[in-house]
């Protein structure tokens, strides 16, 4: 699954697994071939773990890594083939009950096509087999099993790691009020508290000033020396780093708290143990001072708090992280946070010109704003990007340097710069500590512009589709999806951007330092290839993951230049669709976003349907308005997005039922229908989205009988005339394994009885029209104290002239009544929307279409249409 390191290995020996033992009737000899490869890449896989782990700052020296890049090369092609087969396979071993003569010819042509395909994957693995002799002989020659590292390229990362202990003050910019902060947390608390040892953990991604914070509360804690009752009796700094020698450690501990020490002839021969007896013995009396910077594991953490006796001396000790959980289990977390504008500015002419007080010549000013923005408050990004500015280096100061300097920041593409090499690869430690499922997930980030706001169930289901996700024991892969997520947030490496009602990360992004080191080091594996601003100076000749940021004619036209049949995820931002080859031109495709692309319409389907690997497809907001039944061409789907697509209006073709694979299905704004009967028998379905007119019984009685549904959205488009009972969900209607459901409409229809939805954990109910719902049934009672496992309730009305305050007080009364009788004890949200902000949406939504007849695309042919 971490393709960036393993390339397919993942996904591929499980399906060379398959190959050898189900029955494929493959030609004699073939299995035993087959047999050969999986252990020969098994072998290899395990050389390419093995590379990935060296130090990011000694890495492995030049052969080597273009050894691990064919043999990635290798896992992709072999995967193609054998995906082919089983597509071709499983195109012509479609069941047919008929048993006319014309179905005899079918099935005669269909075994001697068969017989064809089983020939043809025989001759692609025997040419496989061949490469993957060559690249053997080239393992033993260049000893890749050693992996051979080369000299640190420059400054090690403890080096750099230890140029923040010794800043100039005036560089310190920010730090004087931050420090003042850690001092208060380290401080305050009743007189009992404050004699126990305390604890705080300053955490924050790399680059931000971690160390040089904690140097810098560390110094001025030690100088209240001066001061009898604030004195420590003892103090130490020490740095733990990524892969920590304990002993050396406890060593360097112990003799930093006892600098009077006298060397014990058999010290040298103390193990950890006995180094940790020392220093708890030393500190048992004592009020001791304590850094412990670069922390990466919580284990390591746990194995030095047993050092530090916990004694009624007020004791202080402080620790630094990338990593969230460490910083909650060692103690009180300060966040650190990158610096304001003011702040920023200062620290960044501070370093240009080297004296305070000193701003750039006008005609700079704009563009000194714009690389500050995109350094987004990070010390170490300032102070790199004013190193290339600076004076001392003797840099012109020019409009034309500073610009390119400032188009070069986030773009992944200056290499020419020690200070930049430098960043990157402090950086680069919170990558390196990853395991190779995440350093992909990692990478495939890059795919998304600056300052993009990225929506997480998209993000997940896209690393699904992409394969990037391993099945786990009782997790469905967008659980599995989301746990990654959270593991990089975890780890400082993404940032959330905003929170849903249920405390759940709906959106998040990447720093542009961040950004920065994913597209370079995504350049440098082949992983991604983006067209857009600004433009890589060179293409691959193999593209795997290709995304479209741009429709600059003379860019995008160079993909017909280049060779496009190995492209396995395809991104497109809408106006650069109309320059793209045809879609056919992308056989081996699993990925294809094309969302917002308004010029998609019912003319692609044909190419699209002909995309037989197809895993992931979005087609959101363009503009098609019908799914022809060929959709069942696409065997291997399992996510398929086609909400907002405003003009549909036919039914689902009866051939949807043969995607068995699929995983989500999100329909709502585009068709509105009754639940097809069929839809129940969809048993892998995890996710939902859907508008129906009315809601009935027989439309809950399939949707609860969908055995793997998880999450639903229901949007019903107007009440059911003439009912005035509500419709009550009790465990006639199973919904097993649901456990997050919406259900938006004009009024609420549905009343939850005893025993309903067994499994939900969280409810979004939006109501357009309190009144309306309350003259309709008289009353709003729901029965939210039924829902057992509820977590999280939300409902959500808008301001309406119709509801009356009493109305909308008895619904807030009646629901928090109900939810304070629910044993689970929910956590209830309000939210009322202003029916000012509903009504503007309704209108861009049908601008929007509007827009889509008259094929405009671009604020320009708008303003040209208003002229005509």
């Amino acid at each position: 699954m971490a393709q960036a390191v393993i390339g397919a290995m993942g996904t591929l020996l499980p399906k060379l697994a398959d190959l050898i033992t189900k029955e494929y009737s493959l030609q004699r000899g073939v299995r035993g071939e087959i047999m050969f490869l999986k252990a020969e890449m098994e072998s290899m896989e395990t050389a390419l773990l093995r590379i990935s782990e060296a130090p990011m700052d000694q890495p492995p020296d030049i052969q080597v890594k273009l050894w691990a890049k064919a043999v990635r090369d290798l896992s992709y092609d072999l995967e193609d083939s054998i995906d082919k087969f089983m597509v071709r396979i499983e195109t012509h071993g479609r069941p047919d009950k008929s048993h006319s003569f014309r179905n005899f010819i079918d099935k005669s042509l269909s075994l001697l096509t068969k017989g064809k395909i089983r020939h043809k994957i025989g001759i692609d693995i025997k040419d496989i087999k061949s490469r993957i002799k060559e690249v053997s002989e080239r393992r033993d020659r260049y000893k890749v099993d050693s992996v051979a590292a080369t000299k640190p390229l420059g400054p090690t990362i403890d080096t750099l790691r230890m140029s923040a202990l010794y800043r100039k003050a005036t560089e310190l910019v920010g730090t004087d009020e931050k420090s003042v902060e850690v001092i208060k947390m380290l401080t305050e608390g009743d007189m009992v508290s404050q004699k126990q040892l305390k604890v705080v953990s300053i955490v924050g991604f790399g680059g931000l000033g971690k160390t040089t914070l904690a140097n810098a509360v560390y110094e001025k804690l030690k100088v209240q020396e001066d001061n009898q009752e604030l004195q420590f009796d003892c103090s130490a700094f020490i740095s733990v780093s990524l892969n920590p020698n304990m002993e050396q450690i406890f060593r360097s501990l112990l003799h930093q708290l006892d600098k009077h020490r006298i060397q014990n002839t058999n010290e040298a021969l103390w193990g950890e143990e006995q180094l940790i007896r020392e220093i708890r013995t030393f500190l048992e009396n004592k009020r001791y001072l304590i850094v412990i910077d670069d922390v990466w594991d919580k284990s390591v953490w746990e194995n030095i708090k047993y050092a530090l006796i916990e004694n009624e001396y007020e004791s202080r000790v402080i620790t630094t992280t990338r990593i969230l959980d460490v910083a909650q289990q060692a103690g009180g977390v300060y966040r650190l946070n990158p610096l304001s504008v003011v702040d920023s500015r200062k620290l960044f002419y501070q370093r240009i010109y080297d004296m305070e007080n000193k701003s750039p010549p006008s005609q700079l000013v704009e563009v000194s704003e714009n690389i500050l923005e995109r350094c987004g408050g990070v010390p170490l990004a300032i102070l790199t990007i004013g190193s290339l500015l600076s004076n001392k280096k003797g840099r012109a100061h020019t409009l034309e340097y500073w610009s390119k300097v400032q188009k070069s920041i986030s773009s992944g593409l200056d290499n020419n710069h020690d200070d930049v090499k430098n960043m990157r690869r402090i950086l680069s430690v919170s990558y390196s500590n990853l395991p190779p499922h995440l350093k992909t997930c990692l990478l495939h980030l890059s795919l998304y512009p600056e300052d993009y706001k990225i929506a997480t169930e998209q993000l997940i289901w896209k690393w699904v589709g992409e394969g990037f996700v391993k099945k786990e024991q009782g997790k469905s892969l967008y659980e599995v999806g989301g746990d990654y997520l959270d593991e990089l947030i975890n780890k400082s490496l993404v940032q959330p951007a905003k929170f849903d009602n249920a405390n759940q990360v709906c959106s998040c992004h990447v720093h542009d330092m961040v950004r920065d080191l994913i597209i370079s080091l995504s350049s440098d594996e082949n992983f991604l290839t983006r067209i857009g601003d600004p433009q890589p100076e060179y293409l691959p000749s193999k593209i795997r993951r290709l995304s479209i940021q741009t429709c600059i004619p003379e860019v995008v036209n160079q993909l017909s230049t280049m060779g496009l049949t190995n492209v396995r995820s395809l991104t497109v931002s809408s106006p650069a669709f109309s320059l793209l080859p045809t879609l056919s031109g992308f056989p081996v495709l699993r990925v294809l976003d094309l969302t917002f692309c308004m010029q998609v319409d019912n003319n692609n389907w044909k190419d699209i349907c002909s995309l037989f690997h197809l895993r992931y497809l979005s087609l959101k907001g363009t503009s098609i308005t019908r799914i022809p039944k060929e959709i069942a061409n696409l065997q291997f789907l399992q996510v398929l997005d086609i909400s907002s697509c405003t003009e549909i209006e036919e039914e689902l073709p009866s051939t949807f039922i043969q995607l068995t694979q699929l995983l989500l299905f999100h329909m709502a704004d585009s068709i509105t229908c009754a639940v097809p009967r069929w839809m129940c028998s969809m048993s892998f379905l995890f996710s939902l989205s859907i508008k129906l007119e009315t809601m009935g019984e027989e439309d809950l009685q399939v949707l609860g009988n969908i055995p793997s549904l998880s999450e639903l959205y229901i949007q019903v488009q107007k009440p059911t005339q003439g009912r005035d009972k509500r419709l009550v969900i009790d465990n006639a209607y199973p919904f097993r394994c649901l456990k997050r459901f919406s259900v938006k409409g004009d009024t609420m229809e549905l009343k939850f009885a005893r025993g309903a939805m067994q499994s939900l954990q969280t409810l979004l109910l939006v109501l357009d029209n309190v009144h309306d719902t309350f003259s309709q049934f008289g009353d709003l009672v729901f029965g939210l104290e039924n829902i057992s496992l509820l977590e999280h309730i939300v409902v959500e009305f808008p301001f309406d002239e119709e509801d009356s305050d009493e109305e909308t007080q008895m619904l807030r009364n009646v629901v928090q009544k109900e939810v304070e009788m629910n044993q689970n004890k929910p956590i209830l949200t309000f939210t009322q929307t202003d029916a000012v902000d509903e009504h503007a949406e309704e209108f861009i939504k049908r601008f929007y279409l509007q827009l889509k007849k008259q094929k405009i695309e671009t604020f320009t042919q708008y303003l040209d249409s208003l002229g005509n």
